[in-house]
């Protein structure tokens, strides 16, 4: 007798982190599998806004960049699909606005009596203020999850972004 293998839903996640540098923004997306493995890899050029832009968007302008044009953009491209977008500072968040794809923020600094950077789901996790519902679908994934650790693909992705810089990789996709 051939049993046939069920049908599990992939938990593919993807790890997304923008930084300012001198030359502007640049961005990584790492998509891993549940047990951390790299599937895929994007980069973005440099954003650097000029200072129309600085003076026109004022606060929301890192947002935008790291939401909208960089972070909605590798997020786009990718071809590899994910039940969740971790991402590691608050100015990504804001690419929960862009797409259908629960978004939650690894927040490593001390929540004190300061502003919350958005809904708690656990320590150190919080999502967009206006996706409540988000929460219970964060935490189903998470608790999928053993023994990932959130925070060391972020550093993956910086060390593979100035890698690739230093290479010379003009192409935004670089197979994992």
């Amino acid at each position: 007798m051939v049993v046939a293998p069920s049908a599990t839903p992939c938990s593919n996640l993807g790890f997304l982190s923008v930084f300012q540098e001198s030359n502007g923004f640049l961005g990584g997306y790492l998509v891993t599998n549940a047990w951390g493995r790299p599937l895929e890899f994007r980069i973005s050029t440099a954003v650097q806004p000029n200072k129309v832009q600085q003076i026109l968007y004022g606060d929301t302008l890192e947002s935008y960049i790291a939401g909208e044009v960089i972070g909605k953009t590798l997020f786009e491209k990718s071809t590899t699909p994910v039940q969740l977008v971790v991402v590691d500072n608050r100015m990504c968040l804001d690419l929960r606005l862009r797409i259908d794809c629960p978004v939650a923020l690894w927040y490593g600094a001390t929540v004190g009596t300061g502003s919350m950077p958005g809904l708690m789901v656990q320590p150190k996790v919080f999502c967009h203020t206006e996706f409540p519902q988000d929460i219970e679908m964060i935490r189903e994934q998470l608790d999928k999850l053993t023994n990932v650790d959130l925070v060391e693909p972020f550093a993956r992705i910086r060390e593979a972004v100035q890698e690739a810089r230093k290479l010379g990789v003009t192409t935004r996709n670089l197979a994992a």
